[in-house]
């Protein structure tokens, strides 16, 4: 192939081009900050994971009092955040899918031992340990940065109170609908494959919302 056809160098999470000290990387030095700040605000005792705890109970979530329950009658709890804090949710579950990934290429070790807590903490201190190696050697780094960037806003909504961003449908020339957010970091076409960064998803043109049957 001549060289100047070659394509383009770009990140494969935002899409830009790559800077000259960056040639050779799957993600930008940005992109590998942001998906190491997100990383970082999960774990620890005064985390993203660990304040999930206190919004359990209905109300603690939206700025609410928090419902108080009788002595025969214990409170309920708030399934949705509850399930974002089992051993198989959507954050520790694919931190530790994660971990096993990077294991098997030698650049990690999991350690399922010790409480909830203490399992997001060594995932996401071994998986911010080898980032950089990801960045430059993982081919599914925007995969990893997705998932990350999506189990961080899961998080940030019930944390904050927040609503979560409504799904706009878009459609892919090839004919597929994706679904993006204001917030999406980028999207890969589950029909031809193509990737997107956010300002590339977010210009593809909407669908139609289907009549409910």
């Amino acid at each position: 192939m001549n060289l100047a056809e070659a394509p383009e160098p770009r990140c494969t999470i935002c899409t830009r081009a790559l800077y000259a000290d960056e040639i050779n990387r799957y993600a930008c030095h940005p992109c590998t900050r942001r998906c190491d700040e997100q990383l970082l605000e999960l774990a620890g005792p005064r985390g993203l994971y660990a304040k999930l705890g206190s919004r359990l109970a209905p109300g603690s979530g939206s700025g609410g009092p928090a419902v108080s329950g009788s002595r025969n009658a214990p409170v309920p709890l708030r399934l949705d955040v509850l399930n974002l804090l089992t051993a198989g949710g959507p954050i520790l579950g694919p931190l530790e899918t994660w971990v096993r990934d990077w294991e098997a290429r030698g650049r990690a070790e999991l350690d399922e031992a010790g409480t909830l807590q203490q399992r997001v903490d060594h995932a996401v201190s071994t998986l911010r340990f080898n980032l950089e190696w990801a960045a430059m050697a993982h081919p599914a780094m925007d995969e990893f940065a997705r998932e990350v960037s999506l189990m961080h806003r899961q998080a940030s909504v019930h944390v904050a109170g927040e609503r979560p961003p409504i799904t706009i449908p878009v459609a892919c020339p090839c004919g597929a609908v994706l679904k993006v957010t204001v917030n999406t970091p980028g999207v890969r076409c589950y029909g031809c494959q193509t990737q997107y960064g956010r300002s590339e998803a977010l210009r593809l043109p909407m669908t139609e919302r289907r009549a409910a049957a």
